[in-house]
């Protein structure tokens, strides 16, 4: 009896175990090998070698795109956009990932045309001698940030201050762009003596650093992750125009300063400083555009903006016009009409008007534009604009970004002057000439103040700063006044410093001014053949 029921317990036994394993394989996924693959793609046609790729096949859950130079590119939902550099036929090779490792693949062959060519000085100034490194320009402010999509307000939602985002990962890369269009990052360039050593930490947005392999342990502050182990690496660069905005296109997972993914190409919004760029790149959530300003100065070098450079006291926007209408805002602007008195005190030549061809709106640029036209007696037009009882404001930092007008006889100003005035006489109520430029001396821009015992030819001069480009390229000029101090600036350099003190005039409201005046106790002789030239300002701001 004992034994039988031993032999009953063992049969039921081994139908519990047949039966438990039976459920177990039912519990386990099917392995399928994807297949069925399409690729589709739709090749851009503004000569800008950008291709749009989707993959699809069954039973894939995800794909990978092979390039002929050994870049490749996961792109889990199937769709990549791809930017060649170069004109030619490219086969590309697409694998389909399907469960438990299985593949299958197809190549798909595109005829790229590119019509750009980048212009030469832009790819000497990223490349330099070859060894030339880059870096985040974290001493200045909103050298970091996000903003809207397509915004041109630079890091509009957020803007790091000067060094906020140290012991991140951040400020210790290094960035070159090789002339064989190679892209190296150098993850920390504290620990390359005596030897190299490629160990470093970058920065990067939650989510998506899991593409460049995740770090479990790092610290996460709010949705960035910090110090992500990573090695120094090597992709390829090239400058592409995608709708006509020049634009730094790595490959792979090359990134710049935080890594946001996305497509990985960076628009030069502002390329025009020597030895600085700020760039912008959209997430690959579609979700924001983020900035970034650098720099190829050392930071311990002379000269460069490290520990004994001008730092602002002033980091909140506190007023601004970017002209991105179609015509002068009046809320913020007035038109001074005429000749003034005597040419507004300077024997000036033009007559200052509120006409499109003189004063307009364009491309997100206010155009000021001074020609030889006859008007009310006079040979020239011009225009003039003041912010006058619509925007008057006691210390903080003003901002402008300008390309000067060419020809002898231009005269172009960006200026302040006391609100009390014409109530009460200049020079009385102060004048700060933020940025003075001379046709006839086009080698040199001046700053000035002019106040009761310093004005006309008395007036508080800086030095002559030396230009060669400011009729061609956009220059950011800047005074920053406080109740102690007033300095002026070209391209964040400073060139002039006054002591303010409770004896001038400078502790009460100003306004701004801008405008093209023509010949003059300053502008001298107009050039027999001069027919018209511009001053273009890209933005005015004022911080507190």
């Amino acid at each position: 009896m004992m034994k039988s029921f031993k032999i009953i317990i063992g049969l039921m036994f081994s139908v519990m175990l047949f039966t438990s394993c039976q459920e177990d394989d039912l519990g386990l996924d099917t392995i399928v090998v994807p297949s069925n693959i399409t690729v589709s793609t739709i090749v851009s046609e503004d000569g800008s070698g950008i291709v749009e790729f989707d993959a699809r096949a069954d039973n894939a859950i995800t794909y990978k795109y092979v390039f002929g130079n050994g870049e490749t590119k996961v792109a889990p939902g199937g769709a990549y956009s791809h930017a060649f550099s170069e004109s030619g036929d490219y086969t590309v090779s697409v694998v389909a990932y399907g469960t438990g490792g299985t593949s299958s693949s197809t190549t798909v062959d595109v005829s790229i045309f590119v019509a750009y060519e980048p212009p030469q000085d832009l790819i000497d100034k990223l490349v330099g001698d070859g060894s030339k490194e880059w870096r985040i320009y974290a001493e200045v402010p909103k050298h970091f940030g996000l903003g809207p999509i397509d915004d041109t307000e630079i890091a509009q939602y957020y803007g790091a201050p000067s060094n906020d985002k140290s012991g991140t990962g951040m400020y210790d890369d290094r960035y070159i762009f090789r002339e064989d269009g190679t892209f190296v990052h150098i993850t920390d360039n504290t620990n390359d003596e005596p030897e190299t050593n490629p160990e470093g930490t970058v920065f990067g947005r939650i989510n998506f650093i899991d593409e460049l392999g995740g770090c479990a342990d790092c610290e996460v502050q709010g949705a960035d992750v910090l110090n992500i182990p990573y090695n120094d690496y090597t992709e390829n660069w090239a400058v592409i125009a995608p709708g006509g905005a020049e634009t730094i296109a790595l490959t792979g997972r090359g990134f710049i300063g935080y890594y946001t993914g996305g497509d990985h190409r960076y628009e030069i919004y502002d390329g025009s400083i020597p030895n600085q760029l700020i760039l912008r790149t959209t997430d690959g959530n579609n979700e924001f555009d983020w900035w970034f300003i650098l720099t190829s100065e050392d930071e311990n070098a002379e000269g460069s903006e490290g520990e004994e450079s001008f730092q602002s006291q002033f980091s909140t926007e506190v007023w601004a016009d970017e002209f991105n209408g179609d015509a002068l805002d009046t809320d913020k602007w007035n038109y001074e009409i005429g000749n003034g008195t005597n040419g507004w005190g300077n024997g000036e030549a033009q007559y200052y008007t509120d006409s499109e061809d003189n004063v307009k709106v364009q491309d997100g640029n206010l155009i000021i534009t001074a020609k030889r036209e006859a008007e009310s007696g006079f040979n020239f037009t011009s225009a003039r604009i003041t912010t006058k009882d619509k925007y008057e404001f006691t210390y903080g930092r003003v901002e402008v970004r300008a390309k000067l007008p060419a020809g002898s006889g231009t005269w172009p100003a960006i200026w302040m002057l006391g609100a009390e005035w014409p109530e009460e006489a200049w020079p009385g109520v102060g004048e700060m000439d933020i940025m003075e430029f001379v046709g006839n001396n086009p080698n040199r821009i001046s700053s000035a103040l002019h106040f009761p015992g310093n004005s006309g030819g008395s007036a508080i001069l800086g030095e002559n700063t030396e230009v060669t480009d400011v009729t061609s390229e956009f220059h950011v000029y800047e005074v920053e006044w406080t109740e102690d101090k007033i300095t002026f600036l070209m391209d964040g350099e400073s060139h002039l410093e006054f002591d303010n003190s409770d004896a001038t005039p400078f502790n009460d409201d100003f306004y701004l001014l801008l405008n093209v005046a023509m010949g003059g106790s300053l502008g001298g002789s107009i050039a027999d053949d001069f027919q018209e030239s511009s001053m273009e300002i890209d933005y005015v701001k004022v911080f507190q």
